[in-house]
């Protein structure tokens, strides 16, 4: 009888096709959520005429999914433990694309916004889950990258939102993008088939023969026997109280330095997306410059994500995520500073780089911190206690605007949750972290897998 420890038969397989297979469902669920999450922005102006809803109502219509998302962050994130991460993501994809599309055909907008609000919690409860599966089958070589690689898909998403809004709204009205939202619903038939289940929720649940075909699929050299046997480390195994273990094994005050970068980094975030274009514009840049910086923005994005998981496979990942925010707080601030055009480009695809970028790489730093058991839950807590930062950015940032102050401390008051999500990050003890617990574990797959 053999022991088979899957922490350690992931951490040491190659890439192979089961892995891209991981890969390709994750970021196409991540695309469409991306593109759900940026359909209301496309379609905002043809909505607010189309239902003759003031600025500031539609304002509300817009926080509605933020508001859903907090809930799906934490409440999904956490249930996935439980009910397991295949349940968990086909949920949020009927969630998101049932009632996007739904919101779609109404020309009301309190029922607009309940149907955004519903929508918000499947958007907000994919991202913990894909992150916490991503996380869990990616080869230890290449983890962050892999988790970096299939979250860049959000910006695809949104990319895909601008290019069907522009070429549907004119032409079909803006619930022709609502209902291209719904399509997704779809896929769930093949969601089910093709997306593996979490290896520490079979094992709780003792379906040893689905786990002895992932595991031979993770790991093409592993032969399975009917008499393996298939273990976890303790703090990888499953109980019903996984919020608790956010908080054992020296680990508590690391998940609120965690809870701490990941509002601080999520107030930037949004408060760039919402408020760029205005001070650009404030600043004497015509609107289609102005728009140009918010594509530069998000084009910087998925390069500081995709180099930044480049990088924390190759440096400590905390090392790399203190220098993000270091560069972002110096970028930012210069963006108030009177600079020749091209610097400025320059500037603001590196605010994006670190700060949307950030953000991703610090998805996946938290997957890795956590034991697989808990691991969604760690990712849903972390975003959905972050998620106040989104909350607050657009109303502290546009109460400065109102005040008419310079541009420079407008930027500045941007910037300044940088250095504090840096400190946040330099107190994580990094020790008491999943990743580093298992960095010198002698795996017990030696008979199992043969040497490469």
């Amino acid at each position: 009888m053999r022991q088979i420890d899957v922490h350690a038969l992931a951490d040491k397989a190659r890439f192979n096709r089961f892995h891209g297979l991981v890969l390709f469902w994750s970021a196409l669920i991540i695309i469409f959520d991306g593109y759900d999450l940026a359909v209301v922005g496309i379609a905002l102006p043809a909505i607010m005429q189309s239902m003759n809803v003031a600025p500031t109502n539609a304002g509300l219509m817009v926080s509605s999914a933020l508001f859903g998302m907090m809930f799906g962050n934490i409440i999904l994130g956490t249930i996935a433990d439980r009910i397991g991460r295949r349940w968990a993501v086909v949920i949020c994809v009927a969630l998101f694309s049932v009632f996007t599309a739904a919101a779609g055909m109404t020309n009301d907008p309190v029922v607009f916004s309940i149907f955004r609000f519903i929508a918000g919690i499947g958007i907000g409860g994919v991202m913990p889950n894909v992150v916490a599966q991503m996380t869990e089958y990616s080869p230890l070589k290449i983890r962050s990258m892999m988790v970096t690689l299939m979250f860049s898909g959000y910006s695809v998403g949104g990319m895909l939102a601008a290019l069907v809004g522009k070429g549907m709204i004119e032409r079909f009205g803006w619930p022709s993008v609502f209902l291209v939202a719904g399509l997704p619903v779809l896929l769930i038939p093949f969601i089910f088939r093709s997306f593996p289940e979490s290896m520490p929720f079979l094992i709780r649940k003792k379906r040893f023969e689905e786990l002895r075909d992932i595991a031979s699929r993770l790991e093409p050299g592993y032969k399975p026997e009917a008499s393996d046997r298939f273990a976890l480390p303790q703090e990888d195994r499953a109980d019903n109280a996984p919020i608790r273990h956010l908080f054992h094994e020296g680990r508590g005050f690391s998940t609120f330095m965690f809870w701490l970068s990941f509002l601080m980094c999520l107030f930037m975030v949004y408060a760039l997306s919402s408020w760029l274009t205005k001070l650009m514009a404030s600043a004497g840049f015509s609107l289609g410059s102005a728009l140009t910086f918010v594509l530069v923005l998000n084009f910087g994005a998925m390069i500081g994500a995709i180099g930044g998981g480049w990088l924390s496979d190759r440096f400590p990942i905390k090392h790399v995520l203190i220098g993000m925010y270091v560069l972002a707080a110096i970028s930012i601030t210069l963006l108030g500073q009177p600079l020749p055009t091209p610097v400025l480009f320059v500037m603001v695809g590196l605010a994006g780089a670190t700060t949307i970028g950030t953000q991703i790489v610090n998805l996946a730093y938290v997957g890795q911190f956590y034991p697989m058991a808990v691991r969604s839950t760690g990712i849903g807590w972390a975003l959905g206690v972050g998620r106040i930062g989104a909350l607050l950015a657009p109303i502290v940032i546009g109460t400065l605007v109102g005040m008419a102050l310079p541009l420079q401390q407008n930027f500045v008051a941007i910037a300044i949750p940088a250095v504090i999500a840096a400190v946040a990050t330099f107190f994580i003890n990094h020790r008491r972290s999943a990743s580093s617990h298992h960095e010198d574990v002698d795996a017990t797959i030696a008979d199992a897998v043969p040497a490469k």
